[in-house]
């Protein structure tokens, strides 16, 4: 792994999230990550990750998530991208509200956005962009 950009492709079977542990691990290792930035990094892209299998690319094989890492200045940008139709992640309710409290879904994007210090979505929701700051 390079400290300037490393890149990770894999296809839309769900067993392939398993990946993103090992994947992060170097990562803390290389970089001499805290725990609490670690654990904040495996999280959010094992939920980003979880994302772009499930719902992006709806488990199509024939479908690949990549996942690219590069270091900007102190943070370590972290993007998760599928190629699937994309979304509105402004439309996904909050999970934490009283009127979806009980339902499922959006959990993902909130531990994705509380965990990273900024998550942005580009090419129209299929791509997360997740930076932690070193």
């Amino acid at each position: 792994m390079n400290d300037l950009h490393t890149n990770l492709t894999f296809s839309s079977d769900p067993q392939n999230v398993a990946k993103v542990e090992p994947f992060v691990h170097d990562v803390a290792t290389r970089y001499n990550l805290s725990p609490d930035t670690h654990g904040n990094i495996l999280v959010s892209l094992t939920e980003a990750v979880t994302n772009a299998v499930l719902h992006g690319n709806q488990g199509d094989c024939r479908k690949n998530v990549s996942i690219s890492l590069s270091r900007k200045q102190n943070a370590l940008a972290i993007s998760v991208s599928d190629e699937g139709p994309g979304f509105d992640p402004n439309k996904v309710p909050d999970p934490t509200a009283m009127d979806h409290i009980e339902c499922c879904g959006g959990r993902g994007l909130f531990l994705m956005r509380h965990l990273s210090d900024e998550c942005r979505f580009e090419r129209g929701g299929r791509t997360v962009e997740m930076r932690f700051k070193l």
